[in-house]
């Protein structure tokens, strides 16, 4: 009878490391005879294995000090560094929408505009937010400036005495003179524009301004200007608009990819970057805490 073979059908594995990458090899692996267990081939094979694993190990040896997982293998050149420099320590972001807005409830356009104000309803969804992280201690606070972001992060930062700090970078997108119309009055206004608002937001423009891919740029300001900050554990609350940017950046994806995530308002992400600025994403959107008294520990 002949050997029977093992088939390994999932793509080449790679294990990275600062000097080197090696490549698993998926070469199919015979299975031994059931002749063979008596002669003590089955305990040399294994040794060969076990001894060509830790040849691996020993090459693939991960930078400790800016490990990002323990004693995973290192993340270098996972992602991309969104500072371009040493952080003083690793960082851990957590990041939240603004609770709903009078704009949100009346579904108009909001854009940057500082007319549209927390409502009732968003008021108790930031004091949801704020019980839901009471375990979490954060160093700093950042906030978009505008109205109804400036609300939520005051609730949430409500009782601390460590700063609160507000970042242009984080204000929404300017979305011209569709801010405020409802969107059932700019789609028959503005109908090619409003299309590509919905449907091809990073090529819409107005007057050769493409609001969304200038959001690229100030996102990553905003991420520079976070992750250089003292500081283990920050708190930043925004808009969803620049939110999806700065998860859309942190991760290396394009404009075109704008509508890809989305973020309910309270929803909360969490990021943890290592010490070149690299990004993982934690958790996206997260929400139990608006159906339930839940309270997050991470």
């Amino acid at each position: 009878m002949g050997t029977a073979l093992l088939a390994v059908t999932s793509p080449p594995c790679f294990l990275s490391s600062a000097n080197s990458r090696h490549l698993i090899s998926t070469t199919p692996v015979p299975l031994l005879p059931s002749s063979s267990l008596t002669h003590g081939k089955v305990k040399s094979q294994i040794t060969k294995v076990r001894s060509n694993v830790n040849s691996v190990s020993a090459e693939t040896k991960p930078e400790t000090e800016a490990s990002m997982t323990g004693a995973a293998y290192d993340f270098k050149g996972a992602t991309t560094s969104l500072t371009g420099e040493i952080l003083s320590s690793p960082k851990k972001i957590t990041i939240v929408r603004h609770g709903l807005s009078s704009w949100n409830e009346q579904s108009r356009v909001q854009g940057s505009s500082n007319l549209s104000v927390l409502t009732e309803t968003g008021a108790k969804q930031a004091e949801k937010c704020r019980d839901a992280l009471v375990n979490m201690n954060f160093d700093v606070c950042f906030s978009s400036p505008i109205s109804r972001a400036k609300s939520t992060a005051e609730i949430l930062w409500h009782g601390k005495d460590k700063p609160l700090c507000y970042l242009d970078s984080l204000k929404e997108a300017h979305l011209f003179f569709l801010e405020g119309m409802t969107n059932a009055d700019a789609k028959k206004k503005y109908p090619e524009l409003y299309t590509a608002w919905r449907e091809d937001p990073s090529n819409f423009h107005v007057n050769g301004i493409y609001p969304i891919r200038k959001l690229w740029g100030t996102a990553r300001e905003a991420w520079k200007e976070i992750l250089l900050t003292p500081g283990e554990s920050i708190l930043v609350v925004t808009h969803k608009s620049i939110l999806r940017a700065l998860i859309c950046t942190a991760l290396g994806l394009e404009p075109e990819r704008f509508r890809a995530v989305d973020v309910n308002n309270g929803g909360i992400c969490v990021f943890t970057f290592n010490k070149r600025g690299e990004a993982m994403l934690q958790a996206l959107n997260m929400t139990a805490h608006m159906y339930s008294d839940h309270v997050y520990q991470y």
